[in-house]
């Protein structure tokens, strides 16, 4: 797997919820805060985005707002409407959303333009979220543009067709599109990041070729026992250079980043699958489940075995 594809499956937990939305104004939702991340896509109509703090956002049709964090906030078809209640649910289960078709053109209340938005929440382990979405800001908007990201169009498309009009094989293929979605929404986002001359961070690491090496040896084979300086080499650089380069840009020494990737992975194997604890400790590099346990311990706070139960 690519880096960012790895980032994502070893955050993501749960199935994905989404729903498309047909509102007539007067209209305003309150969204509160998921368990991990949260999407708008605007369709038809236009609305704002209202966040807690700072000013209403104007969006228009084809624009795709990224919440990659817990936030509470409102979507409405003016500024000043106000809020009723929220929209989405989140409980232990997941989030559950409302009624698609919240105020048909016959109601008496919502009987002004019309508005369609797709919106969705993924779940995260946000006790373990990767850096990489740290830096991503509070809120990211990737206004419509014509030609621009034509994948993340299409996946928007697919997407709504299939919430529109649920059909066989809808259960098995919102959940793929919403993962889709949400590869797209991060890779037009970092795409952007050099045009706007904010290249810095991660989104600086994924385009540089030299870390990108690095990175992706890490990835594919955490268990090898990795030294600076074969890293290094890997990606073309001395060992000091490298060294330099790698923690200015990801945030964290190369072993360092090393250990916490080895972790995440663990955590993931403990969650997603019933493979024994001394094999988890192998796939990651420790020779022993002793070693592994006292070192998960010391990341997460809590023994793998009894990590693994609660999860369950």
């Amino acid at each position: 797997m690519d880096v960012l594809s790895d980032v994502i499956a070893a955050m993501r937990i749960g199935r994905p919820a989404s729903a498309r939305v047909r509102r007539h104004a007067p209209w305003g939702r309150r969204y509160p805060p998921v368990p991990g991340a949260a999407f708008h896509v605007i369709l038809q109509g236009t609305c704002w985005l209202l966040p807690p703090d700072g000013d209403p956002m104007a969006l228009a049709p084809g624009d795709v707002v990224f919440l990659p964090g817990p936030v509470d906030h409102g979507l409405a078809d003016t500024p000043s409407t106000p809020l009723t209640e929220p929209f989405c649910t989140p409980d232990e289960q997941g989030v559950h959303f409302g009624q698609r078709d919240e105020f048909p053109p016959d109601a008496v209340r919502g009987s002004g333009a019309p508005s369609v938005t797709l919106c969705g929440a993924y779940q995260f382990d946000l006790s373990r979220a990767h850096p990489l979405l740290n830096e991503l800001p509070r809120i990211v908007h990737l206004p419509a543009r014509r030609g621009r990201h034509p994948e993340l169009r299409a996946a928007v498309d697919l997407l709504g067709g299939e919430l529109e009009d649920s059909r066989l094989g809808s259960d098995a293929a919102v959940p793929a599109l919403l993962d889709v979605l949400l590869l797209f929404i991060l890779r037009a986002w970092f795409a952007e990041q050099p045009e706007r001359g904010a290249a810095t961070g991660w989104a600086a690491a994924l385009g540089d070729p030299a870390i990108i090496t690095a990175l992706g040896c890490l990835h594919r084979d955490p268990a090898r026992q990795w030294t600076v300086e074969e890293l290094g080499s890997r990606a073309g650089l001395s060992r000091a250079a490298f060294a330099r380069r790698f923690t200015a840009l990801v945030g964290q020494p190369p072993l360092t980043y090393l250990t916490w990737w080895r972790m995440t992975t663990a955590a993931r194997l403990l969650r997603d699958s019933d493979a024994p604890l001394s094999v988890v400790a192998q796939q990651i590099g420790y020779t022993s489940e002793f070693a592994f346990a006292n070192a998960f311990k010391r990341q997460y706070g809590t023994a793998p075995g009894k990590y693994r139960r609660q999860g369950a």
